[in-house]
């Protein structure tokens, strides 16, 4: 089982500043192609939150426009860019999201269950998990006790030691770990938010975050004020699962880094490697 995770794609409007400066329509459009190319290809993609920048109807036509190419169907969590109701209308063809209220839902992806959490808060670029959204983790982990289960949201659940994201932070954190504590199932919590891949432990289990398919947030860790975007390689991110190995992610990133040397390849000599 293979699932590819993207996040913060921040598509804009045509004309738009992400359209024009940050070219972030034509790195999603690089990104599915990428995701397209892989073998194994992915059985899925968890797509982690700021999937637009204004939360336009406008915006979500362009997005559900530019994933239509991707050959893995695709899964969605709203981030703090995002509109929860001009999201809920734009993809609720897809068949997973509920209603009304959060944009929360389960879904089965062979032996692993993935929890989507709903961590916007309109209007802010903070996040939230509070007593219902908990309650609804708390009962859905309930659920299935046994299975290998991956959280996603776009918040991650720690502070970072970067000042100025952290300012942004999740509301609802430690009472998040204290839930997953109890649940030793949970494999992985995957998130955006932070445009950079960032690991920490929380109740018990591993937290990351995706890099962006576009700009990345400079890596800053001098207690200053600065917030910067840098223009480092778009990446995704790779969770492999197998009976033997559990849950092992890996960073993929997306573009052209020359033809690659091999050293070892099967049925042959393996190569003398180059001087460096």
């Amino acid at each position: 089982m293979l699932l590819a995770q993207i996040s913060d794609l921040h598509i804009g409007a045509a004309g738009s500043a992400m359209d024009v400066h940050a070219h972030t329509a034509e790195h999603l459009a690089r990104a599915v192609e990428h995701l397209n190319r892989m073998d194994p290809s992915p059985d899925a993609v968890l797509c982690t939150g700021d999937l637009v920048d204004e939360g336009s109807p406008a915006e979500y036509a362009r997005l559900a426009e530019l994933l239509t190419p991707l050959r893995a169907p695709y899964y969605l969590v709203a981030g703090n860019h995002d509109d929860r109701e001009n999201l809920r209308a734009a993809f609720a063809h897809r068949g997973y999201f509920p209603a009304e209220g959060f944009l929360q839902y389960a879904i089965d992806l062979g032996p692993l269950r993935v929890l989507a959490l709903d961590t916007n808060v309109p209007g802010a670029p903070g996040g939230l998990l509070c007593a219902a959204r908990l309650a609804w983790l708390e009962a859905r982990l309930a659920e299935e006790p046994s299975r290998p289960t991956i959280v996603m949201q776009h918040h991650p659940p720690f502070r970072t030691g970067m000042q100025q994201m952290d300012t942004m932070i999740l509301d609802g954190m430690e009472a998040m770990a204290d839930v997953v504590r109890k649940h030793p199932q949970v494999e992985r919590i995957v998130c955006g938010h932070l445009h950079r891949p960032i690991t920490r432990r929380v109740g018990g289990t591993l937290a990351m975050t995706c890099p962006s398919t576009a700009h990345q947030v400079e890596l800053d860790l001098r207690a200053r004020g600065r917030l910067a975007v840098i223009t480092e390689p778009p990446a995704c991110l790779l969770h492999t699962w197998s009976e033997d190995l559990g849950l092992v992610s890996h960073t993929s990133y997306i573009g052209d880094f020359g033809t690659p040397y091999v050293i070892i390849e099967e049925g042959s000599v393996p190569a003398q490697l180059p001087q460096m």
